[in-house]
């Protein structure tokens, strides 16, 4: 094995996924994780974004192109991969007569090398409900039951599908704080995720689908650098945007103006924003309601999500990024 499989765990040429109604949900992606990574896979609605998860979990075979989990097809070569990933889906699906502790010890007699019982649970804060049936857990009660069970195996390839649905904010702070311990121990973590900030708080990197291909992929700072930083505020009494120093001059990419209220967007933040405190400075007024802030992933997201709306084919313009190191 070369030392590029040891690095990536997870590895995606030319993934395709074509429905028996011919129907085309992934159009040809690429993409590679490296071990203990947490990699976001973020898309629009009808991106294609479960149909890749389903293939790299080796529930189906793609149309076309190559997977390699742990150097291995995850479809045709399964017992080699499954002993070595967890599976957390969205909905565990268990029977609800049965209670936590039973639930969690029949799930362990099917899993390879399974840690003991109590230690999942507990690392997901369900120590105290071993012997509470599972159809009188909280929802977030059952999702975590859902990762503790994901977790038995003690996967080198984590796969989360929406892991904190659910969950209040202390549940999800806790999540994330697992999915970090156990990114730091060496697990590769394969996210999707509907929580933008979830994204943002978690991934190494990330890759937003579209139309099934990738629309854009980077780290998240790398992606949210794409967009223009937004400053707004209430142009004071008496003053016009004219007289405001030359916008184009200093960076500003656009501007609107709603009432006394001025918006600008610019790639140059801290250019624009320093200017125009001198100039209130030197002019002796205060700019009310000022607010100065980056770009988000959120404005990355609905950029594409906008485009998908307006009906152009966004993707077939945009570049695949390939995530190799």
């Amino acid at each position: 094995m070369s030392g590029n499989e040891h690095e990536h765990v997870i590895e995606v040429t030319g993934l395709r996924r074509v429905y028996s109604d011919g129907f085309e949900a992934v159009r040809g992606i690429d993409f590679s994780v490296r071990r203990g990574e947490v990699f976001a896979l973020l898309g629009t609605n009808g991106a294609g974004k479960t149909s890749t998860v389903e293939l790299l979990e080796g529930l189906s075979a793609p149309a076309d192109g190559r997977i390699r989990i742990l150097g291995h097809d995850p479809y045709t070569e399964r017992a080699a991969v499954r002993p070595r990933t967890g599976v957390m889906l969205q909905e565990g699906g268990f029977p609800s007569e049965l209670t936590v502790g039973e639930t969690a010890r029949m799930w362990a007699g099917c899993v390879s090398g399974a840690r003991p019982v109590t230690e999942a649970l507990a690392e997901v804060g369900l120590e105290g409900k071993t012997t509470v049936r599972v159809k009188q857990l909280s929802g977030g009660e059952r999702r975590r039951l859902d990762l503790a069970l994901a977790l038995l195996g003690d996967p080198e390839v984590l796969f989360l599908d929406e892991p904190t649905t659910g969950l209040d904010a202390e549940g999800r702070q806790a999540t994330w704080e697992l999915v970090r311990a156990l990114r730091d121990r060496g697990t590769t973590v394969l996210l999707t995720t509907h929580y933008l900030e979830e994204a943002e708080n978690l991934a190494d990197r990330l890759a937003i689908l579209h139309q099934g291909r990738i629309a854009v992929a980077g780290t998240p700072a790398e992606v949210t650098a794409a967009q223009p930083s937004r400053i707004s505020f209430e142009l004071p009494e008496g003053y016009f945007v004219g007289d405001l120093p030359p916008l184009d001059e200093l960076g500003v990419s656009a501007h609107e103006t709603d009432g006394r209220m001025v918006r600008l967007r610019t790639r140059e933040l801290q250019r624009v924003a320093t200017a125009l405190l001198v100039w209130a400075d030197r002019a002796g007024v205060e700019l009310h309601r000022l607010d100065v802030r980056s770009a988000s992933l959120e404005e990355a997201f609905l950029g594409i999500a906008k485009g998908a709306a307006e009906g152009p084919d966004l993707a077939g313009t945009s570049t695949t990024k390939e995530f190799a190191a």
